[in-house]
């Protein structure tokens, strides 16, 4: 990861992902833009590391995420909303306290997840 003057650069192939994230069955790659701009804002891409789990109802406490599909599909159950497919190309902005839980996934999901601030606090639903 290069960073010089606060601009920074993440390579995929000198990148890694890691898990003991939010969530267990999924890895996640910091890009670094959280420490370059002290916590304000959190980018990461995150990819599926057991297929079979999913997500139980949980809400998070932000100011904006926004997550991107990269590549595969993914089904969230949202509040007031119902059933929602998100496939690769799809953008969704998740609300602040939106109560939503993941259904399924396909083995190739990989997510880009934009948070302010970077770290935020989740409760179950």
């Amino acid at each position: 990861m290069l960073n010089a003057n606060r601009l920074i650069v993440s390579h995929l192939a000198s990148s890694h992902f890691e898990g003991g994230g939010l969530r267990s069955h999924y890895e996640y790659r910091d890009l670094g833009i959280g420490a370059v701009t002290g916590g304000r804002v959190g980018a990461h891409v995150i990819r599926v590391a057991n297929a079979r789990a999913t997500s139980p109802p949980h809400t998070h406490a932000l100011d904006f995420q926004m997550i991107y599909i990269l590549k595969g599909w993914v089904i969230f159950d949202y509040e007031g909303v119902g059933e929602v497919r998100l496939e690769e190309g799809s953008c969704a902005y998740q609300p602040s306290g939106i109560r939503h839980a993941e259904i399924a996934h396909s083995d190739d999901l990989e997510i880009l997840e934009i948070t302010m601030p970077a770290e935020f606090e989740t409760a179950s639903a």
